[in-house]
């Protein structure tokens, strides 16, 4: 039975971790948490804060792994439309994306430096949703660090949703990383990237085995969507989204939901959530959760992996390549390349103690 932990004390958590309990004694055991909360919007120094009070509960419930939701550092800009319309785009749109830009991080940087100290600090593996500033473009991506506070990589979401086109641009085949760590061979992919049966295939082929999905997608489908992944990949699938309220983000006319602003209440939820956890065997672990903000958390057995495996592998016995097979195109695609800056960063790559498939 699923079982919340007693209710947060004045001054103690921010809220309780929702738990699945189970069997933490083996070796093969990795105890993994998603997070459940909303970003506070416009204000990435204060949303590195709530971060970091949250990685620190999930620490002390003994969390190994955390995953936070899909641009929780930076923000989902639900309800927006950035004043675009076929063959326009308004002044205040404009002005609003100034200030998303403004929100969003570098990668690396000084962000970037203060999630690796929180990983470090806490002792836990962290992957992070967060919008990166590349010069004057933005991405949707997920950052990964190591229990040493070791920053480890990114992947740049491939392919954007409907509006998400006009505020975003699009990651490239060299940003579907799995890394290879003592708990496990980690990665992710963002929301309905999720639902590229190409791209699943190319992360399952480099072995992953606990899948991350953090997504902005709170509809009941979704769920089938992550248990489907967890049954044909032989992977665990860790759904992380935000539970938003329309008070989580600035007031109207500063910030509208186009279409809803006038049906809405401060209280009104606009994200309900619904994390969850599971197992390769497709059985829920933990969640979904609908009810608000939370520590949900579920104990990983690493066995489970090859007990799914021997019925289901995808790219493995399961697989013909004489019949179907499948190229990815890995390298970066610029759309300037200098000559003399690509030799020299060739010797300036960044070691990892990591192992990494590309």
């Amino acid at each position: 039975m699923m079982s919340l932990v007693t209710p947060p004390r004045p001054n103690g958590p921010l809220f309780a971790e929702v738990d699945m309990g189970g069997d933490a004694s083996s070796a093969t055991t990795v105890r993994a948490t998603v997070v459940q909360a909303s970003t506070v919007f416009y204000d990435t120094p204060a949303t590195l804060d709530k971060a970091e009070r949250l990685l620190g509960e999930a620490a002390e419930y003994g969390s190994q792994l955390v995953v936070f939701p899909e641009a929780f550092v930076g923000g989902y800009p639900r309800g927006s439309n950035f004043g675009v319309t076929i063959g326009n785009r308004s002044d205040k749109g404009k002005e609003q994306f100034r200030k998303y830009h403004a929100s969003a991080i570098n990668v690396p940087g000084p962000e970037v430096e203060r999630l690796a100290a929180m990983a470090g600090k806490y002792k836990v593996y962290l992957v992070m949703g967060v919008i990166e500033r590349d010069g004057y473009t933005l991405y949707c991506t997920v950052l990964f660090f190591d229990s040493q506070g070791r920053f480890l990589g990114k992947h740049r979401k491939i392919m954007p949703t409907a509006l998400e086109r006009i505020i975003w641009g699009f990651g490239d085949g060299s940003t579907i990383p799995i890394f290879e760590t003592p708990i496990g061979k980690i990665g992710a992919a963002i929301c309905w990237e999720n639902r590229m049966p190409l791209l699943r295939t190319a992360m399952y082929a480099k072995g992953i085995e606990i899948y991350c999905a953090p997504t902005a997608d709170f509809r009941d489908v979704w769920q089938a969507s992550m248990t489907h992944i967890a049954l044909e990949g032989g992977c665990f699938v860790l759904s992380a989204n935000q539970f938003c309220r329309r008070a989580d983000y600035p007031p109207s006319p500063e910030y509208m939901f186009y279409g809803t602003e006038d049906e809405l209440t401060p209280d009104s939820v606009v994200c309900a959530g619904g994390s969850v956890i599971i197992s390769p065997s497709g059985a829920i672990l933990a969640g979904p959760h609908y009810e608000g903000e939370a520590l949900i958390s579920a104990n990983l057995d690493l066995g489970e992996i090859a007990r799914a495996k021997f019925d289901f592998d995808v790219v493995g016995h399961y697989s013909r390549p004489e019949v179907l097979s499948l190229i990815v195109r890995d390298d970066p695609a610029k759309p300037v390349t200098f000559t003399s800056a690509s030799e020299e960063n060739e010797d300036h790559q960044p070691k990892f103690s990591h192992k990494v498939t590309h």
